[in-house]
């Protein structure tokens, strides 16, 4: 009977660990964009409110005052929505990429068990029918529970998107 070998441990942990190391990655990456973003913000809102301040104190008309505070808020509204939106489009681009290569791992495991029942099959002794049949029929089961999940955790990421 076929049996994984030390080196096939070896690749698939050392598989694994590369996959780790580049989701991990991808996710440093968009808290990197996320913080250059809010540096950003932070830095021009800290120059406009000096520059309203500034108006602010050297108005010595409290109707200008009232003038300045109204002519802000369309300005300020619109700039809190498009900063929504860059946030969105960061979070969602790195739940894409984790996402696609999460899929793309669990597709490989896939092939492989697969690979590795239908080794079973080719190689088992005379009368472990039963037992291969077994084998095959937790994979299957396992596939379909991933397949289920899967389908589930995208409709809830859509759902939640579309609320956003």
């Amino acid at each position: 009977m076929s049996t994984l070998t030390p080196q096939q441990l070896v690749a698939a942990q050392q598989a694994g660990l590369e996959t780790l190391f580049g989701l991990t990655n991808k996710a440093f990456e968009g808290f990197e964009k996320l913080v250059a973003l809010n540096l950003q913000v932070g830095k021009a809102t800290l120059a406009e409110s000096q520059e309203i301040l500034t108006k602010a104190v050297s108005s010595g008309n409290p109707g200008e005052l009232f003038a300045l505070q109204a002519s802000l808020a369309q300005p300020t509204a619109e700039k809190v929505a498009a900063y929504g939106r860059q946030v969105h489009e960061i979070v969602s681009g790195v739940q894409s990429e984790i996402s696609a290569a999460a899929t793309a791992q669990t597709q490989q495991f896939q092939r492989d068990a697969q690979g590795f029942v239908e080794s079973l099959q080719k190689n088992a002794p005379a009368g472990s029918e039963s037992a291969i049949a077994a084998w095959s029929s937790v994979f299957s089961a396992a596939n379909a529970s991933y397949e289920s999940a899967n389908k589930a955790a995208k409709q809830f990421v859509t759902s939640v998107s579309t609320v956003q």
